[in-house]
């Protein structure tokens, strides 16, 4: 039989979704097939296709476009990824962190210093001096132990043999093993030895000891639900489990003798009331291996996270005193370590008062290893009297991970708004949520009908998205394309959905935002900066030590200052030492004087008006550190023709060749290079670089040249952006770029008569498989 028909009105104007009109539904009577007549005719159809073709192409157009802007953001701006020759497995993004550990000496343990500044030089692997982190994630993983950090170091001193335990985080179990790695050169370079302890569950703080000549490992299980001690069988990689210590699931362990007795301090977060990394407990017996008596006022810590009540390292003895090191959880775990003095410890009182740790801590934030916190330390005397120490950090806070996808996921949940209400207002888009996705969206209900409906959460629903489309109106009333106010208002949210976009790629693809150093053999170094400069341009200078001494790998800074009253170093906000060498006489040849104060043999010549990325930066000292005896630098030159002629980086690029490096911007040897310009060789050079008051790089480039027999004594490194910053201070050197190449190329000609020609040499672009001279 058929039905009546119902009608229903498509509410474009009553917050609904439909374009207009009535629709008819006859039913057939056998249920196969609906007529629809509308009193717009039949053409209601094609209005609807058409509304859904449009607005199915503005959301597929806002798309591409976006997602073209977000890719090109994500390949030209972001950081590269520094770790790109490390096998798969290694160094994955974790939410726990990027811990690595770094070694410090000193004549105390309250005097330590990092390692660089032992000023200690390993040519094998480049580094002038050795710098810290020296083990980190990428160390293990090449040596074919992947691990996404290392934490919780502990040494162990045998002979000339430094051993050095830790947590090793498994990217496959995601799980703690232990890990081992030896020095035999004082702790400046370190083979990884690989896995030593490994079990079912996670482990971490390896506290090794030894106790009647035997060596013993107490490290935290505390999943396993007890503490247990292993016992080496075949040091350093072979272990058996020797006895479990205390029933009790103790976190960070450590032991320590003290007036005749032995002490264990340990943490147990299992308790209800017990606050987690605030809790601190004492045990003490006759020997080591226990058993082992409670302290009479366990928990001797139950309180704030900050105070630094979980242990953070081995207790050691100084001056006849005994101190306990602790971590600091307060503001994300592992903040930073604290050191307490025992004043008191007896098996009925325990007393003990803070004091410094004397580890300066480094102003140059995500960029460096331990910028964020480091919660872990192992200070040891060695047979000279000397002490060292290991050290873990992190440059990022604990969940760094989690925050980032979650601030990542809210930029592009705001876009997608943005491009809705984008739609709404060039009227793409017709409706926020269309009323067929609400409950009871479909027939016409009598009064009686909806007299007697009860409210409901779907009638709720449709109540709601339906007032929601209604308000599509009131803004298409208010804010019109077509008129000035509209526009602005659409140009801001294209601007702000754009901005949001990139946001949101960096957040969730772009890692840390650190600007990491690139590893050369496994081991990390540091340069010096040296800039030129005079008094109108200390705006520049300001920019650009706040700037360059935040990158990782910068020890120093040295401002050549050739006129003017010279500025103080505390005008400056640096994150390293700053020294201001003051010049008698105002000359470019000052640039490479011979600077017996310049600790690294690294030096990166770097206008003071330049400014490009930090890790351009870190990839120029790695190229130069692969060639030491190059220029290696981020302006390459063409010097042809006939006569010779000094030409830009485009020619260079249009001829697929280079022969010079600009000394403004690159990397030198300082010792080979400052002794190589003084030299009686480059005098008659000198004189016409004070001639011209220029060419000083090109004399460089030269001299370079004369000392190799290789096709090429420079090396390229395409910067991802630079901007010069003498634009905007009005105070550039060389306006008129013409006359500027104009000295150059008679310097040019004038070197050639004096060195030889450089016509010969090339050096093409794109020869390096990293892609980083491109």
């Amino acid at each position: 039989m058929g039905s009546s028909p119902i009608a229903a009105f498509g509410a474009s104007g009553g917050g609904g979704c439909g374009v207009g009109g009535w629709r008819w539904f006859n039913g057939n009577g056998g249920g196969k097939s609906n007529s629809v007549i509308t009193k717009n005719g039949n053409g209601n159809h094609n209005n609807e296709a058409c509304l859904l073709s449009s607005t199915f192409a503005y959301f597929l157009v806002s798309f591409v476009v976006l997602g073209s802007i977000g890719s090109m953001y994500a390949r030209y701006v972001l950081t590269a990824n520094v770790r790109t020759g490390i096998t798969a497995l290694g160094c994955q993004d974790d939410s726990e962190g990027s811990w690595a550990l770094g070694i410090f000496f000193g004549d105390s343990p309250f005097s330590l210093k990092p390692i660089e500044d032992m000023n200690i030089w390993k040519n094998k692997t480049a580094a002038w001096p050795v710098a810290n982190p020296v083990i980190t994630c990428a160390s293990l993983s090449d040596a074919g132990f992947p691990s996404n950090f290392v934490a919780d170091p502990f040494l162990y001193i045998q002979g000339d043999i430094i051993y050095l335990f830790y947590e090793m985080k498994n990217p496959i179990t995601m799980q703690g093993d232990i890990g081992v790695s030896q020095s035999t050169d004082n702790g400046s370079t370190w083979q990884q030895l690989g896995i030593a302890l490994n079990e079912d569950w996670h482990l971490s703080y390896p506290y090794v000891f030894d106790f009647n000549g035997i060596i013993y490992m107490l490290p935290e299980g505390s999943e396993k639900g007890d503490l247990r001690l292993y016992r080496a069988t075949d040091f350093p990689l072979k272990w058996t489990l020797e006895k479990i210590m205390i029933e009790r699931p103790l976190v960070d362990s450590s032991i320590v003798p003290h007036d005749g007795k032995f002490w264990l301090f340990g943490s147990d977060h299992s308790g209800i009331s017990n606050t987690k990394n605030g809790q601190l407990e004492l045990w003490y017996g006759s020997s080591p291996l226990g058993p082992w008596k409670p302290h009479k006022k366990n928990p001797i810590y139950n309180t704030d996270m900050a105070l630094g009540a979980r242990s953070g390292g081995r207790p050691f003895a100084y001056n006849g005193n005994l101190y306990r090191i602790g971590q600091d959880c307060g503001e994300t775990y592992g903040r930073k370590t604290r050191v307490f003095k025992v004043e008191i410890l007896t098996i009925d009182e325990f007393k003990e008062v803070e004091v410094p740790l004397g580890i300066e801590e480094s102003m140059k934030g995500k960029n460096a290893w331990n910028g964020a916190r480091n919660h872990h330390l192992d200070v040891q005397q060695l047979g000279t009297g000397d002490w060292i120490a290991v050290l873990d950090g992190d440059r990022v806070p604990s969940g760094d991970k989690i925050h980032r996808f979650v601030l990542g996921s809210g930029s592009i949940l705001a876009v997608s708004i943005l491009i809705v209400l984008f739609g709404i207002l060039l009227g793409v888009v017709k409706c926020i949520v269309p009323l067929s996705w609400c409950p009871h969206s479909m027939g016409k209900r009598s009064d009686e009908f909806l007299a007697w409906e009860r409210p409901n959460l779907s009638s709720k629903v449709r109540l709601f998205c339906s007032r929601l489309n209604r308000a599509i109106l009131v803004l298409r009333a208010r804010v019109r394309p077509n008129m000035c106010t509209g526009t602005v208002v659409l140009t801001l949210m294209v601007l702000v959905a754009v901005t949001l976009t990139c946001a949101g790629v960096s957040y969730i693809y772009g890692g840390s935002g650190a600007e990491e150093p690139y590893p050369f053999e496994g081991h990390y170094s540091q340069f010096t900066m040296l800039t030129m400069t005079f008094d109108a341009r200390l705006w520049n200078l300001k920019m650009y030590v706040k700037h360059y001494s935040r990158c990782s790998s910068v020890r120093e800074i040295v401002v050549v200052w050739n006129k003017g009253i010279p500025p103080e170093p505390s005008d400056f906000d640096s994150a390293v030492p700053i020294r201001i060498r003051v010049e008698e006489k105002n000359s470019l040849n000052n640039r490479f004087k011979v600077d017996p104060q310049i600790k690294t043999r690294a030096v990166l010549e770097l206008d003071d008006d330049i400014m490009m990325a930090c890790d351009d930066v870190e990839r120029g000292f790695r190229v130069w550190r692969e060639h030491p005896e190059r220029i290696v630098g981020f302006y390459p030159r063409f010097a042809s023709g006939s006569p010779l002629t000094y030409r830009a980086e485009k020619h260079a690029r249009k001829h697929n060749g280079y022969n010079m490096i600009l000394t403004g911007a690159a990397f030198i040897d300082a010792r080979v290079a400052f002794e190589r310009y003084w030299s009686e060789e480059a005098a008659p050079g000198r004189v016409i670089v004070d001639r011209f008051f220029n060419c000083e790089d090109v004399l460089m480039n030269y001299l370079y040249a004369n000392a190799t027999t290789s096709p090429s004594a420079v090396e390229y490194v395409r910067p991802a952006w630079a901007i010069d910053t003498s634009k905007f201070s009005g105070v550039a050197i060389s306006r008129n770029t013409q006359a500027h190449y104009g000295v150059r190329s008679k310097c040019l000609r004038k070197f050639a008569d004096m060195y030889g020609s450089l016509s010969h040499r090339k050096m093409e672009f794109s020869r390096r498989k990293d892609g980083w001279d491109v």
